[in-house]
């Protein structure tokens, strides 16, 4: 069964066919993410557009801060294209249909700023959905691949930023290290206040400066969000 279309202030997403409809984690690194200097933008795995979408509105002021995005499932692809195309920045994003594997041998350029809402099931066990399959197991996007690619596609300054629940996260910043890249930045996240952390936003870049710490919490309780959440997002949530 189709998802329905998703509707933010400036902006609407459209979701039959795609891998994974829009879900808190794409709306927390969207939200989230630090785009100061960042003229070039690139969006790993992008599937519905989501996240380009909000770092294109949140880059508004200057037209001439493009935003690509890549992504594998030709379902997501066009769905993404056409949310582009209907968003009043259609003429700053870009959607390529190729892994970031292939994307990395054809880049002519880096990007100061890659955000990635990146799979992480692991289980050998593969979901026996292929369309859900290609969306969250890490077959389609390794961990080592991913970071690899990064590594030649970010700019010198540039920053990568990723949303992961917390064992796969720390996976990642493990890995991160012998492909010369550093984590800078960690929010943790959690649903709840009696609930454990669920989420990591991590940012990484090229050089180990300051490494800065802090938490969020998504609900106050069962039913409110928390005002930090709604501070966070209040540019995007109707």
């Amino acid at each position: 069964m189709a998802s329905p279309d998703f509707h933010f202030k400036r902006f609407s997403i459209t979701q039959e066919g795609v891998t994974h409809p829009v879900g808190t984690d794409g709306v927390l690194l969207g939200a989230w993410v630090n785009v100061s200097g960042a003229r070039r933008i690139l969006d790993i795995g992008t599937g519905t557009g989501v996240i380009a979408l909000m770092l294109a509105q949140r880059t508004e002021i200057d037209p001439n801060i493009f935003i690509e995005a890549v992504e594998i499932h030709p379902g997501s692809v066009l769905c993404a294209g056409q949310n582009f195309a209907a968003s009043p920045w259609a003429d700053r994003l870009r959607v390529w249909q190729m892994p970031v594997q292939t994307f990395v041998q054809n880049a002519e350029s880096q990007f100061d700023l890659i955000v990635s809402n990146p799979p992480f099931f692991s289980e050998t066990t593969h979901a026996p959905d292929e369309t859900r399959r290609l969306g969250r197991h890490t077959g389609t996007l390794p961990p080592g691949e991913m970071l690899a690619a990064v590594r030649r596609l970010l700019a010198p300054g540039g920053r990568f930023a990723v949303v992961l629940p917390v064992q796969e996260g720390l996976r990642l910043c493990e890995l991160s290290v012998p492909n010369g890249l550093y984590w800078t930045s960690i929010t943790e996240v959690r649903s709840r206040r009696d609930k454990p952390v669920e989420r990591m936003l991590i940012e990484f870049e090229k050089n180990p400066y300051d490494f800065r710490r802090a938490s969020l919490l998504i609900y106050e309780d069962g039913l409110h969000y928390s005002g930090e959440y709604q501070q966070l997002t209040k540019e995007f949530y109707l």
